[in-house]
């Protein structure tokens, strides 16, 4: 419809520079500097606001609730439910009972009832009128400027609504009374400047009719906060009686009891997932999955149920099922991890039998998820693996060194289908529909579309789905520049999410997709704005700055939760990582999409992909390698108290700029210290080195002095990332020699982070085979790489640096004596090595028990040591004679932290004391280094480097 212009104005003028005309004692209009607020825009915002609050705070409670009813009983839940519905109707009554009362208690006159009716017919007047007139309006106006002039408290309307232009029409109406004026007020809204001059006027005339209407207008007005409350007893009602269904169905019935006596059934379950494969002990596949418990079979029964499960199995049988398949299987049953909405965990034996392939929809799914994996054989290993991840979420194939590496710099969102990876499919989707000339509408849905198909490709699992709404919630907000109603999104699909899948509060990962696209909505947009403001960065960087750091900020309370810790390299790190994200995602993805019907053009598209992902991975490499990387923090409630303690300070210091100087200078202060003058005063590794016991965990794996650059490992621990690190940290590059001391995966599986980057000249190993298939795997892994495999008898010597090595036992003619344990055999065959420095010497006793030790006692080869590496982790079956016979000023001891195995056992720290022993442990100090200090051994921890004490 057509707008009408007051004099002076323009149709093209701002709404913000719109004036507010008042009368001036003459009766012209004069112009006053004050803004005014379109009615029609401010009762918007009111209701974009409370539309916001009414689905954010019933997601938080129905979270909170859920939360918290899941380690609860189900009668515990349905009470809870019970009285929040109760809560809530009684909140609806007493909303209803004072609207009636508000409404008998405002009086309805004649008057302003005619005064209304008379709006209402100026109104339909005006409107017929308009429809007759056709343009003869817009010629009228500009004809007769001053006929259409608008009242005090109006202003033009810049969009054409026809309230607007209503709204201006009706004042070419004569007032009939000042029932009417009151009412056409009502419906000009309420601004506040627009009321001092109505009163004024109206108090002239000897009216009170508009205070009167203003009290009238309050009685109606909405209360936001009542329907709030209604809303998240509502929510709050349904969550718990949803968590106390599911909790009944899981802790009740047959399946719970048969769980409780662990008993043993062959049931048929449907996959809902892709089964997780890791390297267990002694590198054995182990399959991890979870399913649906479709029917069971026990000797006494049968019975078909419908009940989620956690599967544990070995195996590579496993390994190329995809979700919707069912298979048979027998297995025992064991009661899940209280908290979970899981109905038992089920232990399989054997391969599992398949009874029906995948749906149809899988099947197209796993072939290019397949096809993806077979593109990317051309690049990198490191490469290769991460590629799949970072499309699809397929991690089968990843690197633990890259894995480590994403975590430790706040990366490893990128290693699993997220927010990020939708938001590129559906900003490529919607700049090819412009492209092509679609409409606005149409662009939207082939966006959906293409998140929806590239959801699929990467399973539609909880976790899967959880991303795409999160994604489409980021996008629309940003891509809208309306915070408000992304988060009001946000909290929608949180609180369906929870409400369909409860056990998605107790998911740190769901928690950090919401936390991370919060902090995006909320945080970003400001930032951003700040940033443009104050160092004129164009739009972009500013974005590319405000967003990463709004999402990390937003993270780290849940990351102190969870792990512990603070990142201070996650922001650098996505920093630079970022720009690589999309390139790789969008060709990986049309990878996938070709490989099933030309695999040539796909590799060649992988290509500029690896180099994209080798980018990522270069700066995850780079950012753990910075000093302070991950900053240690108190975990649990301690810390989250702690982090908000740290936060009121810092926001309180950065509020004016003298506080902003001295928090600066005091933080670039410490900074000086932890970067600058620690490594000076207590440098890691210390000088002159000569061995360095790793802290791996429960393993071993030490680093013996071989020269500059150079070093011989004996033993590797369970972890190759954590090797790799204990080397890189002591700067080691090359390997002459590894000696394993015997095939248990506590001394062999790390062998691979020792490998990594470095060059190993021959690998030695126990001449008694005990564990046959682990020895076999080990000496084809050996050769595949081309590394010499040697087995050294006893007497065998090498020089290298300032390290003598000589090889103890054992005799590859005898049998290892058997002990009393399962792995004793194996243990008593351990490799023993003495080794020399000119300052004194140290026995590395591998993992010998009571019999091997007597054997070394009775063959008189036992030379003494300043230093014992102390057998088998400190275990209770040691050989006092032994200990006395080496006569060890230090006892070295390589143990995890809260291991399963009691050790070191109290006996053996016992009669260590008693030979005068210092005991060191790297549960307690971390990294233990054996240094030369003023002609002497002394012992040095990572944890405490300048606590150098020498042996006793």
């Amino acid at each position: 419809m057509p707008r009408h212009a007051t004099p002076g104005s323009t149709s093209d003028t701002p709404r913000d520079s719109t004036s507010d005309p008042a009368l001036d004692g003459s009766g012209d209009r004069t112009t006053s500097p004050h803004p005014v607020t379109p009615p029609a825009e401010e009762t918007t915002n009111a209701a974009a606001g409370a539309h916001v609050w009414i689905l954010t705070c019933p997601a938080l409670a129905t979270w909170a609730a859920t939360l918290a009813l899941l380690h609860s009983s189900p009668a515990a839940a349905l009470t809870v439910s019970a009285l929040a519905a109760l809560g809530s109707l009684t909140a609806a009554l007493i909303t209803r009972r004072r609207s009636h009362l508000t409404q008998e208690a405002t009086p309805h006159t004649h008057e302003s009832s005619g005064g209304a009716d008379h709006a209402d017919r100026t109104r339909e007047a005006n409107v017929h009128t308009d429809r007759h007139s056709g343009g003869n309006t817009k010629q009228h106006s500009r004809d007769h400027p001053h006929s259409h002039e608008q009242p005090h408290g109006a202003q033009p309307c810049t969009d054409g609504s026809p309230h607007t232009d209503d709204r201006l029409r009706l004042h070419g109406t004569p007032r009939a009374d000042n029932d009417s004026h009151a009412d056409t007020t009502r419906h000009l809204g309420d601004n506040p400047h627009h009321d001092r001059h109505t009163q004024g006027e109206d108090s002239r005339a000897g009216n009170t009719r508009p205070g009167h209407d203003r009290h009238q207008d309050r009685g109606h007005r909405p209360r936001p906060w009542r329907n709030l409350i209604i809303a998240t007893l509502v929510c709050t009602a349904a969550a718990s009686a949803s968590v106390a269904a599911r909790v009944h169905a899981v802790t009740t019935g047959p399946v719970a009891v048969l769980a409780h006596q662990g008993a043993t059934i062959t049931a048929e379950i449907t996959l809902t997932d892709d089964p997780r494969i890791k390297l267990g002990r002694f590198r054995q596949e182990q399959a991890v999955v979870h399913a649906t418990l479709d029917s069971y079979r026990t000797p006494r029964r049968r019975e078909a149920v419908s009940l989620p499960v956690l599967v544990l199995a070995h195996g590579p049988g496993w390994r190329p099922l995809l979700p919707s398949q069912r298979v048979q299987v027998t297995a025992r049953l064991a009661e899940p991890t209280p908290g979970e909405l899981t109905a038992a965990v089920l232990f399989v034996r054997g391969t599992p039998s398949v009874l029906t392939p995948p749906s149809r929809v899988q099947a197209v799914a796993g072939t290019l998820r397949q096809g993806l994996r077979t593109a990317a054989d051309v690049l990198p290993a490191d490469q290769r693996g991460l590629l799949p991840g970072l499309v699809v979420g397929d991690v089968s194939r990843m690197d633990p060194h890259v894995s480590a590496d994403l975590k430790d710099s706040g990366l490893n969102h990128l290693n699993a289908v997220s927010g990020t990876n939708l938001s590129i499919v559906a900003g490529a989707a919607l700049a090819l529909s412009r492209l092509v000339g679609l409409p606005l509408t149409l662009r939207a849905g082939f966006a959906a579309m293409a998140m929806i198909g590239f959801a699929v490709v990467a399973r539609p699992s909880p976790s899967v789905l959880r991303a795409l709404l999160m994604g489409l919630v980021a996008a629309v907000a940003l891509a809208t520049g309306r915070p408000k109603d992304g988060i009001a999104a946000l909290s929608a699909a949180v609180l369906l999410l929870l409400l369909f899948s409860p056990d998605l509060a107790v998911s740190y990962g769901f928690a950090l997709s919401v936390c991370a696209t919060a902090g995006i909505l909320l945080l970003a947009p400001r930032w951003r704005d700040r940033l443009k403001l104050r160092t004129r960065l164009p739009g972009w960087a500013a974005e590319a700055v405000a967003v990463p750091c709004a999402a990390q900020v937003a993270v780290t309370p849940v990351l102190v939760l969870m792990a512990g810790q603070v990142s201070l390299a996650a922001i650098p790190a996505n920093l630079l990582a970022g720009p690589a994200v999309a390139p790789a995602t969008l060709l990986g993805f049309a990878a996938a999409l070709v490989a099933p019907f030309w695999p040539a053009a796909a590799q060649l598209i992988v290509v500029p992909a690896g180099y994209a992902v080798g980018w990522i991975i270069t700066v995850a490499g780079w950012a753990v390698g910075l000093p302070l990387a991950t900053l240690p923090w108190p975990g649990g409630l301690a810390g989250l108290g702690l982090l908000a303690l740290a936060a009121v300070v810092a926001t309180l210091l950065t509020r004016r700029r003298a506080w902003r100087a001295v928090a600066l200078a005091v933080a670039a202060g410490a900074l000086v210290v932890l970067l600058v003058v620690r490594p000076i005063v207590a440098p890691w590794p210390p000088k002159a080195w000569l061995m360095v016991v790793c802290d791996v965990g429960q393993g071993d794996g030490l680093v013996l002095a071989a020269g500059q650059g150079r070093g011989v490992v004996v033993d590797t621990g369970p972890d190759p990332v954590t090797m790799d690190r204990c080397l890189r940290r002591l700067g080691v590059t090359d390997v002459p020699l590894v000696i394993l001391t015997h095939p248990h995966a506590d001394h062999i599986d790390g062998l691979s982070g020792v490998l990594r980057g470095r060059r190993v000249g021959a690998v030695v190993v126990s001449p008694q085979r005990t564990l046959e298939q682990q020895a076999s795997r080990l000496s084809a892994d050996l050769a595949r790489r081309r590394i010499p495999q040697w087995t050294a008898p006893p007497g065998a010597r090498w020089r290298l640096g300032p390290s003598e090595l000589t090889v103890l036992a054992p005799e590859p003619a005898r049998a290892a004596p058997a002990g009393q344990g399962e792995g004793s055999a194996a243990n008593n065959s351990s490799v023993v090595v003495h080794v020399r420095w000119r300052t004194g010497s140290a026995l590395l006793s591998g993992d010998i028990e009571t019999e091997a030790q007597d054997d070394l006692l009775r063959g008189g080869l036992l030379p003494q040591a300043d230093i014992l590496k102390v057998p088998h982790h400190g275990s209770p079956r040691q050989d006092p004679a032994f200990f006395a016979a080496v006569g060890a000023r230090a006892a070295l001891i390589s143990v995890g932290a809260g291991n399963d195995y009691g050790h070191p056992a109290q006996p053996t720290l016992s009669l260590l004391q008693r030979l005068g022993a210092r005991v060191y442990r790297t549960d307690r100090s971390g990294d233990l280094a054996v240094v030369e200090r003023e002609g002497r051994l002394a012992i040095v921890s990572r944890g405490r480097q300048g606590d150098a004490r020498p042996p006793p």
